[in-house]
């Protein structure tokens, strides 16, 4: 069974069936609510079950960066987007099976993002191959649409890209984010020989609707290990950093020193290809979040700008998460404050940020080949769910998935060629709790008790109570104190 604990101590704590899982019944509620795992220190972690699921229609195979989810059309809803390594780039709306609209590209797509990467104001759909083509779609509806709701175009031709160009190959992974303060979007690729690369767009025609540009090199940085993930945190001045992961549980800031010169960016990497670049060592900060490695070779994922709060001022907190393909989390704040690190018996291969409970802070969502999921929010509080399949790819965010509005999902790409979407994947609380402490929290409850001749103090008495009118609601009530009870 899956066991969990505290990382940085000398001990790493680990709980096996049966002799230290405990599977507790909720007696007042009368039904198995929740299964509570014993962690260190004294917490809990709880299994829950999300029932709400839609199942889409995908044939194909795809890399673990090729799947994402954002507004394509530009209408406030999210969609969910798909690339596989035949290079088609599927895009589902609400609960709809079959893809709302599929487009063509050229080589094995190996990262999908949506964003405004042109600065135009309005989102674009990017893909990139491993060949290192690189893709651009306008996906904002200019035809009505028919009665299923489907894009004309998809009886006819695929979509094509409305723009094309050829970037170094090998790409791995993807970013869209301003990573230089001077709120306009970058394009970050990551690659497999452990480059970093920094795009910009370049307009070369102005007042047209159509794109007219190209993309610019601004950057190239080298390092030490392979690049699994990249993100963007505040930094001590409120300035973005970007943050790439390393091996071993660590991650690199790269610097953006372009904004330091002349201002003006080198010329396009697309046109110098052939040229070698000496590797800028200053320009790579590398941080260890552990004194302790266990595995310095061990693939690590993060996510970054993780909010506290609804206002805008909380994305700016820089708390960012690191996972580690041998079960290790960890919660950071700037740039080498531990809040908490937890190792769970998982291989977690996909890291995301979602708030599950409403109240503006993000929770950290990882998941594990084998389908476990664990939801922690800032306080160390652990949530498990189990998709009963092995996944290949794994998202989470907002999906306008029913009733016209965003909500908060959990989407798994499976290998029996379906992708499930858990929609209004929502918790009223974090935390474990039980009827008798939520009626204590209501001003009424100890009044009542009183009315019906109940010591508001006697905890046997009101347990008694509770069960009776849960379980024997015909019978007459036993208002008189009551002794403890045999628990047996």
């Amino acid at each position: 069974m899956a066991g969990i604990g505290d990382s940085e101590g000398d001990v790493t704590f680990r709980f096996r069936w049966p002799s230290a899982l405990e599977v507790v019944r909720w007696e007042l509620g009368g039904r198995l609510a929740g299964v509570l795992v014993p962690l260190a220190l004294g917490s809990v972690m709880r299994s829950v079950s999300y029932v709400q699921r839609v199942a889409l229609e995908f044939s194909g195979s795809l890399f673990p960066h090729a799947i994402c989810l954002g507004d394509v059309d530009n209408d406030t809803l999210n969609e969910l987007v798909v690339g596989d390594t035949s290079g088609k780039l599927s895009v589902y709306k609400n609960d709809d099976s079959r893809p709302w609209i599929t487009c063509s590209c050229q080589g094995m797509l190996t990262c999908v993002g949506v964003g405004d990467v042109c600065n135009k104001g309005k989102n674009l759909v990017v893909a990139v191959s491993a060949e290192g083509w690189f893709h651009l779609f306008d996906l904002t509806p200019a035809k009505a649409l028919d009665a299923s709701g489907h894009h004309e175009t998809l009886m006819g031709e695929e979509q094509r890209p409305v723009f094309k160009q050829h970037i170094p190959a090998n790409t791995k992974v993807m970013l869209i984010s301003d990573i230089d303060g001077d709120g306009c979007c970058e394009l970050v690729v990551g690659y497999t020989d452990r480059v970093v690369r920094a795009f910009r767009w370049e307009d070369l025609g102005e007042g047209t609707d159509h794109l007219m540009g190209q993309l610019v090199s601004l950057k190239k940085w080298m390092l030490e290990g392979q690049v699994d993930s990249l993100s963007v945190t505040p930094g001590p001045l409120g300035v973005p950093e970007l943050m790439v992961s390393q091996p071993g549980c660590a991650y690199a800031i790269l610097l953006c020193t372009w904004n330091k010169s002349t201002g003006s960016p080198p010329a396009s990497e697309g046109a110098a290809e052939g040229s070698r670049e000496p590797p800028a060592a200053r320009d790579v900060v590398l941080h260890q979040t552990s004194g302790r490695i266990h595995n310095k070779n061990v693939s690590t994922h993060l996510i970054g700008s993780i909010k506290q709060g609804h206002s805008p001022e909380s994305g700016g907190s820089g708390l960012f998460a690191l996972c580690t393909l041998d079960g290790t989390l960890k919660l950071m704040e700037e740039a080498d404050k531990l809040l908490w690190s937890v190792q769970v018996d998982h291989q977690l291969f996909a890291l995301e940020k979602l708030d599950v409970t409403g109240n503006g802070h993000e929770e950290v969502v990882a998941c594990a080949w084998d389908g476990q999921t664990y939801i922690i929010d800032h306080n160390r509080t652990v949530v498990r769910f189990q998709v009963d399949e092995n996944i290949r790819a794994f998202c989470a965010g907002l999906y306008a998935c029913k009733e016209g509005h965003n909500s908060p999902c959990l989407v798994y790409v499976t290998f029996n060629q379906k992708i499930y979407v858990y929609w209004e994947v929502q918790l009223e609380r974090m935390e474990s709790t039980n009827l008798l402490k939520l009626l204590e929290t209501e001003p009424e409850f100890r009044g009542l008790l009183q009315e019906l001749g109940i010591d508001p103090d006697d905890l046997p008495a009101i347990c008694a109570l509770l069960r009776q009118i849960l379980y024997h609601p015909d019978q007459p009530l036993q208002c008189a104190h009551s002794a403890p009870q045999d628990p047996t």
